[in-house]
This record gives structure tokens, sequence and C-alpha cells, in this order.
């Protein structure tokens, strides 16, 4: 593909890094900043880079925040006796779209995926373990995508979570299919497995 400028060539590059963005993509949305409003390009340049480099991580359940705490810890609305443990970030985001789910989070920040070289020690567990002694949860529920490595990620937290007889451990009901993922179940499905989340035997 040949370009009138190294200048739209460069943005075109990076746009096309993106996911789901291909080169034709990236020139049609080159072309449209191009020739929008100067100040829609610098608003858009101003956000990402604000995003970027201010945004910053719940200091208690990992989540994306813009301060120390995110809205969801902060919020005394929540039921904070409940925790969801989840793989991705996008996954907050996925149940939270529901409506159904009023407690609060923990965010691992992946899976144990050997292949990967992804361990135990690369995943926020410890700090969702110091969460628990002398706290207020009552349960913790794993929704988890049931893929091989969420479900190899699921024990692991399980047989952990067995120091802490005082505390329920649930999982989603099975409404999302064996390999899928989380962010793409449709918010009924989704809903419905917290909803129906079963109690896991210790």
């Amino acid at each position: 593909m040949e370009f009138p400028s190294k200048l739209i060539e460069n943005a075109v590059g990076e746009l096309s890094k993106l996911p789901g963005i291909g080169r034709k993509t990236a020139l049609r949305l080159t072309l449209h900043l191009l020739k929008a409003e100067t100040e829609t390009t610098s608003s858009l340049a101003e956000a990402l880079a604000k995003m970027r480099f201010e945004i910053t991580y719940c200091r208690t359940c990992h989540n994306i925040s813009d301060t120390e705490e995110c809205t969801i810890c902060a919020n005394k609305l929540r039921d904070h006796s409940t925790v969801c443990v989840v793989s991705d970030i996008r996954d907050v985001i996925a149940i939270e779209n529901t409506g159904q789910y009023q407690g609060v989070y923990h965010v691992l920040g992946g899976v144990i995926s050997p292949i990967e070289g992804i361990g135990p020690s690369d995943l926020h567990i410890d700090t969702l373990l110091t969460r628990l002694p002398d706290s207020e949860i009552r349960e913790i529920i794993l929704a988890i995508s049931p893929t091989m490595e969420g479900d190899t990620t699921a024990f692991f937290l399980s047989r952990k979570l067995r120091d802490f007889p005082e505390v329920h451990i649930s999982s989603i009901a099975r409404g999302i299919p064996m390999g899928g993922e989380l962010e793409y179940a449709d918010e009924i499905t989704l809903g419905r497995s917290i909803v129906e989340r079963q109690r896991q035997a210790k």
C-alpha cells in the first residue's frame, strides 16, 4: 500500500497494531482524523496519553481506577462480604453490565498457563488471601472462564482457600460454555450464571 505522506504511513502503521484493525481500516481512521477539526484530533491524543500515563490500579482488588481505591471498592452500598474473583478487568466490565451482581471483585491479572510461563506467583493470588483474615468476606465466587487454564486456576484457588473454612466458595453456573470467554458471553447468560452460582465442596 503506497502512501502520499510518511506521516500518514506512520499513523496507519500505529493504528493497525490495534486488535481488529487492519491497514485499510487504519487508513480510513487516519484520513478521518486528518479531515476532522484540529481540536478533535488533539482531544483524542490527549485522552489516550492521560489514560496510558495517569490510570492506576485499585490497591485492594487490582481493578483499573483513577485513584488508589476503585469506585466499586469505595462504594459502601456494595456487598463487601462477597468477592467475585475474575481473571481480567474485561470480566469485571462484563459482569457489571449484567446488573445482577452487587458484591466486590478481585482481579487476578490472568490465569495459570504453564505453556505461556504464567504461574501462581505471576497472578494476584497472594493479595486475595491477605484480604481474608479478620475481614467481613464470607463468600468467594470463582468467576473464571471455563477453559483448561481457567479450571486449573480455579482448582488452585480452591485448594488455597481451604485454609479459610469460614469463607464459602462458589463458582458461576455453567451457563457459560466450555472453552468460552466471559467477555463474549451475552448479558442474560452471564447474569444467570452469577445468580445461579454453585457452592463448591471443600
